[in-house]
């Protein structure tokens, strides 16, 4: 397991699609309800993303820009044209049908068969982020980011293309997953981008030794690793591990391992309602609760139980909010 894998894990569509929209100018298209992450690509045509408080970014055909919430965002075709909100209807996901109802606005977009000059079709996907560990793939992002087209999303978009263009059973499980994929392809495009500046851990998984040593941690974060027995597993010493992966992480493996086992654990406090916080400890580590709890409080500035109660009536309060 790397630390992308386990990061964007929990990042999936599950019947989140907007749809797919062939709209003759003057359109606009306006996302009310900010989802954490959502995916626009441009088939045909060309518009502007326009996200609250940022400046306009053009969007030309098959190109992708990733919009990170929770903050609005207008999808126009010129600057300046004016989105009127209305109800959540067919073009969004609703809770029943396993996505969160993100609600949908626009203004009249005129003749939506294509056939007029400037037509634009546009597909749109949005993704909820559950738990912890997909808050620190967001936390890597900017609010905006963009891939151009030619990369290794666009066989993606080819399939998008087509599945859109038919109705046939199981077509939503289809583009759920074509959308997953189409985001993994858009992130590695974006991470890897010349001049760009990715995340300390995705350049670190290039390394041979640090990339390794990464891995490992991933694949068994339980298991009792001491500097000493990765520096064995990578063939590496004790001081070359630790020098190098403190300069390409930017903090000591066992520091990394320590902060990875809380995340783990703050995921696991929720989900497993029913685990006592000696379970939720052994299962990332720790033989000892009180060890734990101190490790926990130090990372998280809360007790594990304290954790565990403030997320819970988060959770609470916001499924019994009134959606769209």
């Amino acid at each position: 397991m790397d630390a992308f894998s386990d990061l964007i894990r929990g990042v999936r569509a599950h019947g989140s699609l907007f749809g797919s929209s062939t709209l003759s100018p003057p359109w606009a298209l306006h996302f009310v309800d900010g989802a954490p992450l959502t995916l626009c690509t441009v088939l045909t045509g060309a518009g502007w993303i326009v996200p609250e408080h940022h400046p306009p970014e053009p969007l030309r055909a098959r190109e992708t820009i990733i919009v990170r919430g929770p903050a609005t965002f207008t999808f126009v075709d010129e600057v300046g044209t004016r989105a009127e909100p209305i109800a959540c209807g067919e073009h969004c996901a609703t809770p029943e049908q396993g996505g969160t109802r993100y609600r949908l606005g626009w203004t009249d977009p005129g003749d939506d068969t294509g056939a007029g000059s400037g037509a634009t079709t546009l597909i749109v996907g949005a993704y909820p982020v559950r738990g912890e560990i997909s808050r620190r793939l967001l936390d890597a992002l900017p609010v905006v980011l963009r891939v151009d087209a030619g990369g290794t999303a666009d066989p993606v978009l080819d399939h998008l293309a087509a599945e859109v263009a038919v109705d046939t059973p199981g077509q939503q499980v289809v583009l759920d997953r074509l959308l997953d994929w189409m985001l993994v392809c858009t992130l590695r495009e974006w991470f890897d981008r010349p001049g760009g500046e990715p995340p300390a851990w995705w350049a670190a998984q290039r390394d041979p030794v640090v990339g390794h040593a990464l891995r490992l941690l991933h694949a068994e974060p339980a298991a009792p690793w001491t500097v000493a027995a990765l520096a064995e597993h990578t063939g590496v010493s004790r001081s070359t591990l630790a020098k190098r992966f403190a300069e390409l992480v930017g903090e000591p493996p066992l520091t990394y391992l320590t902060r990875w086992r809380m995340t783990l654990a703050a995921d696991l406090l929720v989900e497993q309602a029913s685990a006592t916080v000696t379970e939720v400890a052994r299962a990332v580590g720790y033989a000892d609760p009180f060890g734990f709890s101190a490790a926990f409080k130090r990372v998280r500035g809360v007790s594990p139980s304290e954790f565990r109660r403030t997320a819970t009536t988060a959770t609470s309060s916001g499924s019994s909010a009134r959606l769209g």
